[in-house]
């Protein structure tokens, strides 16, 4: 199996970035008490670069962090822009390990991005979504659309964002179905970004894995190209590396066929480890 990018040593602290790189085989390692599978591919077609990144950032055996950022694609260093959320949030988990609490650093984390990002003065912009993992359970942040859903091993769709869009928005209303979302015309059209002076973080409430959960979190190269049903009936049981590889597959097979061409990063937990 091929090396991660390069992995950098905190005190107390792992992290392990995913940024314009590409992993074109699941990638399948330990993290906290389970395991994650994780994959990043350029869009098909692009010639241009991946503009996606990801991370896994721990505090300890019970406590981390999950991170997956979208640089807005049209926009002057979207690349740039994922990646500077990305080391916001690993320069606010430094506090963490001195003694700070892990939701005021992710919050503290995402508007410093914002900031740095808007004092970039370019237009650039990112999509963030961040899973916090701990003894007491998980809890979403996100800005943007990227997604973040988590299912039972027997199919049960337990939690899902709502994508900061307008297409999502009308979903979430009941104007609009997922069929009819995944080929509207303004399904790029997103309404919240991190790099912007209108800037919000969504909080999800905090919640219990179960043993055999599944937890999803991915650009939105993968709803817009897969029905939720779908990616929950290939990702719910089966090893983590087989399903993180069907996923890919699926999402890519449907790109090519008429789908949305977009960078695709994904990032799968189970806590079982399985």
């Amino acid at each position: 199996m091929e090396m991660l990018p390069p992995e950098i040593a905190l005190p107390l602290t792992m992290v392990r970035i995913v940024a314009g790189t590409e992993c074109l085989e699941p990638h399948t390692l330990p993290f906290l008490q389970g395991r994650v599978a994780l994959f990043s591919v350029q869009a098909p077609g692009k010639t241009t670069g991946n503009e996606d990144a990801a991370a896994l950032i721990s505090m300890d055996r019970q406590n981390g962090l999950i991170v997956v950022a979208d640089g807005l694609g049209g926009h002057a260093d979207g690349a740039l822009a994922s990646r500077m959320a990305i080391d916001a949030l690993v320069d606010a988990t430094r506090d963490v390990v001195a003694g700070g609490g892990l939701r005021e650093a992710v919050l503290r984390g995402i508007d410093a991005a914002n900031q740095a990002i808007i004092a970039l003065g370019n237009g650039a912009a990112t999509t963030l979504a961040v899973t916090e993992i701990s003894d007491a359970g998980m809890r979403t942040y996100h800005a943007g659309d990227s997604s973040i859903l988590v299912t039972g091993q027997r199919g049960l769709l337990k939690q899902q964002t709502i994508q900061h869009s307008p297409i999502g928005h009308a979903v979430e209303s009941g104007m609009l179905d997922e069929a009819g979302a995944m080929h509207a015309e303004e399904r790029h059209i997103v309404s919240n970004v991190v790099g912007s002076p209108d800037m919000r973080v969504e909080l999800g409430p905090l919640r219990r894995l179960a043993t055999y959960d599944t937890v999803v979190m991915a650009s939105d190269g993968l709803v817009d190209n897969l029905m939720v049903e779908e990616i929950i009936e290939t990702v719910r049981k089966g090893p983590l590396e087989s399903v993180a590889r069907q996923l890919m597959a699926n999402c890519l097979r449907a790109m090519q066929d008429g789908g949305h061409p977009d960078d695709l990063t994904v990032v799968l937990y189970r806590p079982s480890g399985r």
